[in-house]
């Protein structure tokens, strides 16, 4: 049976977006952030993150540093009975310094490249699934991969979310 899903943009909707956040000491969840995860892993989505890290490209951290700040957003989240299936992310920018990471790739959002990757993975059920960004982009990679997209503008994340289900 196909999974119903949320997707997440990380910064700005998750954490509070400072800029390019690697250092677990600079994480500040969002108000209600680990809440909705919870409440929406108990609702029976599978739940994922979609985060454009053009930082990785750029030379100011490393994917490591990023996965462990992922590592620990997902102890965080399931101490609060939430559960992230995954994290995707895109470590790339046309403009970047790190040569491996410095091209124009098909996963950085508007383009719905992670979204998609998670299509491939995982059995979902896209007409009841939907993703939640705090910008037009996180909205038009959702729309183009065949999802809704949701714009939050800050708040309480569980409050937006339980307006959507």
């Amino acid at each position: 049976m196909k999974a119903k899903a949320v997707f997440f943009d990380r910064d700005g909707v998750l954490n509070v977006d400072v800029a390019y956040l690697y250092k677990i000491e600079d994480l500040q969840w969002v108000e209600g952030a680990r809440e909705a995860v919870a409440y929406l892993t108990r609702a029976g989505y599978k739940i994922f993150v979609v985060t454009n890290q053009s930082g990785i490209a750029r030379g100011y951290y490393t994917v490591e540093q990023m996965q462990a700040l992922h590592e620990h957003m997902q102890q965080e989240i399931a101490k609060m009975g939430g559960a992230i299936e995954k994290i995707y992310y895109c470590p790339h920018h046309k403009e970047g310094k790190v040569p491996a990471y410095t091209c124009d790739c098909s996963c950085r959002k508007p383009k719905p490249g992670m979204l998609l990757q998670a299509f491939a993975e995982y059995e979902i059920d896209k007409e009841n699934s939907f993703l939640i960004g705090d910008s037009p982009r996180d909205v038009e990679a959702a729309e183009a991969a065949g999802i809704r997209g949701y714009l939050f503008k800050g708040g309480s994340l569980l409050n937006f979310v339980k307006e959507l289900v």
